[in-house]
């Protein structure tokens, strides 16, 4: 099986308590392709600009993932962002962000080839740009969009009408929270979240770990792999996501075992991407690795 990824390709200006990075490869697409490269045929939809790096579609491609279906836009600005972590981890300041080439009206181009792709993760982009990606998309099997508070407080009506063409939806607990205007319970948003359309419910709850709910009442808990080499956090959240839909596709099916291993896979990718400046660390990851620190975490879970 295949998985599609639509995202964001991003420059990133980054600092964290550890150090500081500076036009260093980012964006939701890039982290999710990438991710979801450990398990399953991984396609990446988006855009970048003229002043695109060769040498990151190299990495990209080193890693297995399809990139026929990046865009390159002459005359046209890469997207690209600038934040600073705070000194617990958990807390960020945005300092820039200009989405260039992929800004809100972004319109993916979707080659033939990705027609048939049944597995569809939409990352962080504008809910127009992922019903774009699904108009032309007729055989889709799952479809699942994460998002976060720019779109919920800026394009609201867009996203809802997004809810209720997909499968399943992956958020955090605040934005849950900003979504439903339910506080203090991720349990009673995700309830509130699965009214407006999805057939499930993703809550990631940072060092909590995270929850799958379905429209049937079925949860899923998963807590956070306990690592202790948090260098930087950009990218966590779409890791998960990517590896998420990722193993599902290479499990080809949806079942409760398949969701639990996808949750917790999920998380041990996520643990591993974290441990280093954008790709820095997981560009050197293998599956073995990823497998082994699995089994240690079923270790800690028995």
């Amino acid at each position: 099986m295949s998985l599609l990824t639509l995202g964001s390709v991003a420059f990133d200006t980054l600092e964290t308590p550890f150090g500081r990075r500076e036009h260093t490869l980012g964006g939701s697409g890039v982290y999710a392709s990438f991710a979801a490269s450990f398990f399953t045929n991984s396609a990446l939809v988006a855009a970048v600009g003229d002043d695109w790096l060769p040498e990151y579609s190299g990495l990209l491609r080193s890693r297995g993932v399809d990139l026929e279906g990046l865009e390159l836009r002459a005359n046209a600005k890469t997207s690209s962002w600038s934040g600073r972590y705070l000194s617990n981890m958990n807390d960020r300041k945005t300092l820039n962000y200009d989405g260039g080439v992929m800004a809100g009206d972004y319109v993916p181009i979707v080659p033939d080839s990705y027609k048939d792709i049944e597995y569809v993760l939409l990352g962080n982009m504008s809910p127009l740009s992922g019903m774009s990606l699904l108009d032309a998309l007729p055989s889709t099997k799952l479809v699942v969009a994460d998002t976060m508070d720019f779109y919920i407080r800026n394009m609201r009506d867009s996203l809802m009408t997004l809810l209720t063409r997909v499968d399943g939806l992956i958020l955090n607990d605040s934005e849950a929270e900003l979504l439903t205007g339910i506080k203090n319970s991720s349990l009673l948003a995700a309830r509130k979240l699965l009214e407006f359309g999805p057939k499930f419910v993703v809550v990631k709850r940072g060092e909590y770990g995270a929850f799958w709910m379905t429209k049937e009442g079925e949860i899923y808990i998963m807590p956070a792999y306990p690592t202790t080499e948090v260098v930087d956090p950009t990218g966590a959240g779409d890791s998960f996501a990517g590896a998420l839909l990722g193993y599902l596709a290479e499990a080809k099916v949806l079942s409760p075992e398949s969701i639990k291993q996808a949750l917790l896979y999920a998380t041990v990718v996520a643990s591993l991407n974290i441990e280093g400046f954008s790709l820095e660390r997981f560009q050197f990851v293998k599956r073995t690795e990823i497998d082994e620190r699995a089994k240690r975490f079923r270790a800690m879970l028995a």
